[in-house]
């Protein structure tokens, strides 16, 4: 007897860099299930999308997340075009919004403009469960009014997406981080507490005490955590508009019924933001247990030589709700129908059949080889079919198909001509 030749295993010459990933078509489908109910979500609320460029100027990420931020220090991705220009990829999508936002006025249609974008981020950290460089966010962006209302209803719009993904075990977290006025006061005062124990704190954290102590208050390092126990809270600084704005958002989201904690600790990693700041986490992602988060950047627009224009937003992390809802996977798309069939005629109206059912928005598979009927079910059964037809060629001579329950194993002859009455009342 003739030994059977092993099939030598491929050498993988080329590898994804560190940090990035593939999405195959195994998890796709949940990737465009999330993708496809946020536009839902977000289009019951009035938002548009706006898709921005991967790439911008470094300089409206220095200008918007700040020079002493781990992002604009550590983590950006820049280098020199051909064309001598620094370049980033983009590691946020609210400044490239807002520049598109500020050059092509769209500031002179009427208030607020609300905006969603979808796509890759990239940031140089080190990978790890939660965190890779190139990631993808979901987000959202409405400018043009200051009032809590809408700061409320971007929560509760957040809210009705993550219960329409059925997420469950989520936080919402608030608070506010004042503004220009009642900074400069909440500054004093953290830097007078910091200044003793300066010296427990990390060597970045060191830097960021002269530049800008607030920085302090993000750092993740644990000896930086437990260093700045006791440090004051910057609620207890805050003037009479953002105490007022604050109060109002409160009663908002009350009035919507949405649960929600009070970090006074939270102050977000990107200086553009003003008072209303928030996170919703998931305690099971462990370290990385940020799901979403965003808030408010009244002064932004400005800042990139735009009209005065508040705006608030947030970003939701893609990888992050995937993990979440990878264990419960279930079938987002119907399953499919597969045609069985034996015979050189049978093939063809086979093919010719599929097309039809294809053209009227089912998901049909076929074989495309000549094999037996046997090793075509196992096909179907490997695809997750629900039903599948079988067609032979004495079948086509009556004009009939057999059509089969997969699950049941229960099979029935029914004309061709009535398959579309059948599958419309019978297959979802």
């Amino acid at each position: 007897m003739t030994k059977k030749k092993e099939r030598k295993k491929p050498q993988v010459r080329f590898k994804s860099l560190k940090g990035v990933q593939d999405i195959l078509p195994s998890e796709i489908e949940l990737w465009q299930h999330i993708e496809e109910t946020s536009r839902k979500v977000f289009h019951s609320y009035g938002y548009k999308e706006l898709r921005i460029p991967i790439i911008e100027t470094t300089d409206i990420f220095i200008r918007s997340i700040g020079e002493t931020t781990d992002i604009v220090e550590k983590e950006m991705y820049t280098f020199t075009d051909k064309g001598g220009r620094s370049i980033t990829l983009r590691p946020e999508g609210t400044a490239p919004l807002v520049r598109a936002f500020i050059e092509h006025h769209l500031y002179n249609q009427s208030p607020p403009q609300k905006f969603y974008y979808s796509g890759p981020m990239f940031r140089y950290e080190r990978p790890q469960a939660g965190r890779l460089r190139q990631f993808y966010q979901i987000g959202v962006e409405a400018l043009g009014t200051e009032d809590p209302k809408l700061d409320a209803e971007v929560l509760s719009m957040l809210k009705l997406l993550l219960q329409r993904l059925d997420l469950k075990g989520l936080s919402f977290e608030i608070n506010s981080i004042g503004c220009i006025v009642c900074r400069p006061d909440y500054r004093t005062s953290l830097k007078g507490f910091l200044k003793n124990k300066l010296h427990l704190f990390c060597g970045d954290c060191q830097k960021r005490y002269e530049i800008n102590p607030m920085r302090v208050l993000d750092c993740k390092v644990h000896s930086c955590i437990d260093a700045r126990g006791g440090v004051p809270r910057i609620t207890e600084y805050l003037c009479d508009d953002c105490r007022e704005h604050f109060e109002s958002v409160k009663k908002h989201l009350n009035t919507l019924r949405i649960p929600y904690s009070i970090n006074p600790d939270m102050v977000r990693g990107l200086d553009y933001y003003t008072k209303t700041t928030f996170e919703v986490t998931a305690s099971s992602l462990g370290a990385q247990k940020a799901v979403a988060a965003g808030g408010r950047y009244d002064g932004l627009v400005e800042d990139f030589g735009g009209p005065s224009t508040p705006g608030i937003g947030f970003a939701l992390g893609m990888e992050r709700i995937v993990s979440l809802l990878k264990d419960g996977l279930r079938k987002i798309e119907p399953s499919p129908l597969f045609i069985a069939s034996h015979g050189k005629e049978a093939s063809e109206a086979a093919l010719t059949l599929a097309e039809g059912l294809r053209s009227k928005g089912l998901v049909v598979e076929i074989s495309y080889e000549d094999a037996s009927l046997r090793s075509q079910l196992r096909k179907a059964d490997n695809i997750g079919a629900k039903y599948v037809l079988i067609l032979g060629e004495e079948e086509l001579k009556k004009g009939k198909i057999i059509l089969r329950d997969m699950e049941t194993k229960k099979q029935k002859e029914i004309p061709i001509k009535e398959i579309d009455k059948f599958l419309s009342g019978s297959y979802e």
